[in-house]
């Protein structure tokens, strides 16, 4: 990818902070335009590199930008995409770092000026910490960036957008948003979902004997509530679908522990098992995520 002009972000917490600390890092861009809601965490945004300036105004921070990265809340982003295609040059490339995709491209969609601009993606990257104060160059290498365009979204933009974020260290694969949706809820959604679920289903006087299983699996339930509440909401449909899937998962070894079957037992953890391990063959070297 040549070298960016302007580039902003809009929403700059751990996502936006690092798409910015990666630019910043790798010369990609003459300037990083942070926009947001509170100046002063701006102000410690632009301190920490996020940025290089930062704006309460969403009309000065996209006014000259070549690219703008909306990497608000779920529920905000195809308003804020919008907004930002309204304001920024008919040439600029409009892209997102949303968890859901279908809801904000068919929104983006009926807005026609929005919709050539934009090219909804989703990296699969991140942290149970929140704010730019955890956010870092290296957050999306060897990471997949999911793209989602639209029937109707031009092919120079989804070009521009897999450089972009090709630029930044993701793998890309693209997908429709309603396959996307169906996807993440299985496998991003979800554990986040058992993570909470088992956090909660262990008695608060019995932690101190709580060791490294219960540690990892409940590492993400550490996450924003108002973020994941959006999530869950926006992805209702297909989360409740995982969720049924892993209910007939835990009614099998319920099911073999009630009947005492050694050997259902034993075919339920291999299989388990063999689906683990085939995900780490299947990760790239990088940094954990």
């Amino acid at each position: 990818m040549e070298r960016l002009g302007t580039v902003a972000v809009v929403g700059v917490g751990l996502i936006g902070g690092s798409i910015g600390m990666a630019l910043r890092a790798g010369g990609l861009a003459r300037e990083v335009v942070g926009v947001g809601r509170d100046m002063t965490r701006l102000d410690e945004a632009r301190d920490l590199g996020a940025i290089d300036r930062g704006t309460v105004d969403l009309a000065s921070g996209v006014s000259d930008a070549e690219v703008v990265v909306i990497c608000t809340p779920v529920g905000r982003v195809a308003e804020d995409v919008r907004r930002a295609a309204e304001l920024a040059p008919r040439s600029a490339l409009v892209t997102d770092a949303g968890s859901t995709k279908r809801s904000i491209v068919e929104a983006v969609e009926k807005t026609p000026r929005a919709a050539r601009m934009f090219v909804a993606a989703h990296p699969m990257a991140g942290s149970e910490r929140s704010g730019a104060a955890h956010a870092r160059a290296d957050l999306y290498r060897d990471r997949v960036c999911i793209l989602t365009p639209s029937a109707t979204t031009p092919r120079a933009m989804v070009d521009r957008a897999r450089a972009f974020w090709s630029a930044l260290g993701c793998r890309i694969v693209e997908m429709g948003p309603a396959e996307h949706d169906e996807v993440v809820a299985f496998t991003s959604h979800l554990p986040h979902a058992l993570a909470a679920s088992l956090a909660s289903a262990v008695p608060a006087d019995w932690l101190p004997l709580a060791a490294g299983a219960f540690r990892d699996g409940t590492r993400v339930a550490g996450a924003d509530t108002e973020l994941w509440t959006a999530i869950f909401r926006e992805n209702r449909g297909p989360l409740m679908n995982a969720v049924g899937k892993l209910q007939d998962r835990l009614s099998a070894l319920k099911y073999a522990l009630m009947t005492d079957d050694e050997e259902s037992i034993r075919r339920w953890w291999d299989d388990a098992r063999a689906r683990r391990a085939l995900f780490e063959a299947r990760q790239p070297p990088g940094p954990n995520a």
